[in-house]
């Protein structure tokens, strides 16, 4: 019986972490009123939250409404899922993660915060944001580069562009 327990908990966590990498909302909100342990982990270490379908913000709403951990880190480089959705540009992902009192100054194993992924790939409406959440703009990562040297050494001009007036403007 106890094996049987535990199997159809991996199971459910298992359907849990599917359902939210397709977007599947009926099916994240099926399993989580039938007991899905939101921060369970599959069986690569990752929870429903890390998985998430990054362009499906409704469904991380509904994770983090239940209770999951908007702060939890990816076991093999220590990104959160702000690092995932800054670094792909998913405004409207940031925003929710925000609210739901994800940390905004989380380092990877890298030193990056979000703030640096989000510059390095040039999505502005992120760094938009994150400046303005960002405790320290001009940190350098484990490599000593800032977000604004991320910018523009991968030629995102319009994000340097930003960065640089921001800082002037307000560091």
């Amino acid at each position: 019986k106890r094996q049987e327990s535990c199997l159809v908990m991996l199971s459910i966590i298992s359907c849990l972490c599917s359902a939210s990498a397709k977007g599947d909302l009926p099916e994240v909100l099926f399993l989580l009123q039938n007991g899905a342990d939101v921060n369970g982990c599959n069986k690569f270490g990752r929870t429903s939250l890390q998985v998430v379908k990054l362009g499906n913000p409704d469904v991380a709403r509904a994770l983090l409404a239940a209770g999951a951990d908007p702060n939890a880190r990816d076991p093999t480089c220590g990104l959160t899922v702000t690092h995932d959705a800054a670094r792909e540009g998913f405004l409207d992902m940031v925003h929710v993660l925000v609210e739901h009192r994800a940390d905004v100054n989380a380092v990877d194993f890298d030193g990056n915060l979000p703030l640096h992924l989000a510059a390095r790939e040039g999505h502005l409406k992120v760094v938009q944001l994150l400046l303005g959440l960002t405790a320290e703009p001009g940190r350098r990562n484990g490599h000593g580069h800032t977000a604004w040297d991320l910018a523009h050494a991968y030629h995102k001009t319009d994000t340097a562009n930003y960065i640089a007036e921001y800082m002037i403007a307000y560091h």
